[in-house]
């Protein structure tokens, strides 16, 4: 593997200026993380606070029972449990780990984890969070693959109708092989195949719900790493959050108050905002009949957003006590929760997630917390030989495509193999027979009978028949240059699927079966530095 550093700015301006530490967005996060310092001022300030170690590690150790680990997961184990400090990510549970941003969210934790630890003498551990207390199953029941020069998606077939915890949602182990079957048939099969599928169908049989088939499979490939993963909707992690939870319904008020302030703060200068809040937002779920419900507050009174069954904060504190597992955070708490359990020296987020933290400032300030240094994480393109020679052979460059697409560059070739003389002639000839239809629609209104009718239908025919003509010529031409058609659709596929990052579309499944389990770690030795440029890993 080579890595090259590319300059390309975030799509999102507020995360841009972010990466580059630009007023007036550094205003509204507690470290600048530009300063050369602020992993050392952060480490102070964990000083001064109290965190359950003891029982937090109990509980991912209780979690992690089961998925692959060796002796890096005890060894974070025990740093974490003696003063280690984190650095943190955090995602959905994604069918066979989602998009491949997830896995550059855990190679970021990892990586910074590593260099921090060594530039401040002091432990550190990566932690994935796994967000299993989502429910829109829509977003992690797929995965794109290319199929005939189209980017597919292929959808897991078994159904999800009532809005529950991605945590609480089993499969069916013989679907899921079967499923897991035609994806790599589709793939093809290659000399990692068989022990990819030995694999994964063992992941099946020890599990019962995708987020645990996702940790196991994130732990597969990152066993040895000293990663540490827990679900957000574990229910021992649940009984560790209930006084916090006690804490963010007393204040729901003030939190969302504090939040609507922000953004109207981000608003008056001039950026847009993520987060979809209404005064009434309590920003906590509750489980009810099986299915994940939204409290919004009613005067003195908790109310369930779809069933409308209404609680008292008093009732909502005694359910609480009674059944904590049932409590969830929204995308508002979350962060404040994860702050609240680890010692978090830093947290890894992509732009979105950038500009949404941007508005905690206040609530976070509320509850009597700092926003932690948010590091943006590894953007990474993986740039195949067979795809970087067709970049040679269209003489395109890859911070061209990535920035532009190529669009500009396919159509500027159709236009340089095109035949002018036969779409003069095609032109010419459609022109010249217009101007006569007008010379017979003319003579034909003095004989009247409805034949101007029959005159414009008959041009009609005609005028379809050239276009006809020229789509025939077109695919024609087009099949003369396949080859050269195929490459642009293969490079646009492969580094800008569906006009997007190649980090939002495809699967590490597809790298994984063409290159073995190694090629993860072959990304991880990889010399990747936190310094705001996009990676392009030639493979």
């Amino acid at each position: 593997m080579e890595l090259e550093n590319l300059n390309i700015p975030a799509i999102n301006q507020f995360a841009s200026l972010y990466i580059s530490q630009k007023e007036p967005v550094t205003s509204f996060f507690h470290y600048n993380i530009n300063r050369p310092d602020v992993f050392e001022r952060r480490l102070e300030d964990l000083t001064f606070r109290d965190f359950p170690r003891e029982e937090l590690t109990e509980c991912i150790a209780s979690y992690m029972n089961g998925l692959p680990k060796g002796d890096k997961v005890e060894e974070s184990l025990h740093k974490l449990r003696g003063g280690a400090v984190t650095v943190v990510a955090g995602q959905q549970a994604g069918l066979l780990t989602g998009p491949l941003y997830t896995i550059h969210k855990i190679i970021s934790i990892i990586k910074l984890a590593r260099q921090q630890e060594e530039a401040l003498n002091h432990p550190v551990v990566p932690v994935f969070w796994i967000a299993g207390e989502d429910h829109d199953y829509q977003e992690v029941n797929h995965i794109f693959l290319e199929n005939n020069g189209r980017m597919e998606k292929i959808g897991y077939p078994e159904r999800v109708i009532e809005k529950k915890m991605t945590s609480d949602i089993p499969f069916d182990k013989a679907v899921m092989k079967g499923w897991i079957n035609d994806i790599l048939q589709t793939l093809g099969e290659t000399e990692h195949t068989n022990d990819l599928l030995f694999h994964l169908n063992k992941m099946v049989d020890e599990e019962d719900d995708i987020v645990r088939f996702f940790a196991h499979f994130v732990m597969h490939l990152f066993k040895d790493t000293g990663l540490l993963v827990v679900d957000s909707a574990y229910p021992p992690l649940r009984k560790l959050e209930k006084s916090r939870f006690h804490n963010l319904i007393e204040n729901s008020e003030h939190i969302t108050n504090a939040v609507l302030q922000q953004q109207e703060e981000i608003r008056n200068h001039g950026f847009s905002t993520q987060l979809e809040l209404t005064k009434q937002a309590a920003n906590i779920f509750v489980s009810l009949k099986d299915e994940r419900e939204l409290l919004e507050r009613e005067g003195t009174m908790f109310k369930a957003k779809s069933s409308g069954e209404a609680f008292s904060s008093e009732e909502l504190l005694m359910v609480l006590e009674q059944k904590p597992e049932a409590f969830s955070n929204n995308v508002v708490t979350r962060p404040m929760m994860q702050e609240w359990l680890f010692p978090t020296l830093a947290f890894i987020g992509g732009p979105g997630e950038i500009a949404y933290w941007g508005e905690l400032k206040k609530a976070f300030e509320h509850v009597g917390l700092n926003i932690p240094p948010v590091v943006p994480r590894l953007n990474i393109t993986l740039v195949e030989r067979e795809v970087g020679k067709k970049l040679e052979h269209l003489d395109l460059s890859l911070l061209g495509v990535l920035m532009e697409g190529v669009s500009i560059q396919r159509e500027r070739y159709w236009n340089s193999i095109k035949v002018p003389s036969l779409e003069d002639n095609i032109d010419q000839l459609e022109q010249l027979l217009k101007e006569r239809y007008v010379s017979i629609r003319n003579s034909a209104e003095e004989i009247g009978g409805g034949l101007n009718q029959i005159i414009d239908k008959n041009l009609s025919i005609h005028l379809q028949q050239f276009e006809f003509l020229r789509n025939r010529a077109d695919k024609a031409l087009k099949a003369r240059h396949d080859k050269t058609f195929s490459d642009f659709t293969k490079v646009e596929n492969s580094l800008i699927p569906n006009g997007g990052p190649q980090e939002r579309t495809w699967n590490a499944l597809y790298f994984l079966n063409k290159y073995g389990v190694g090629f993860i770690h072959d990304l991880l030795s990889l010399p990747m530095e936190f310094d705001g440029t996009h990676k392009a890993v030639y493979v």
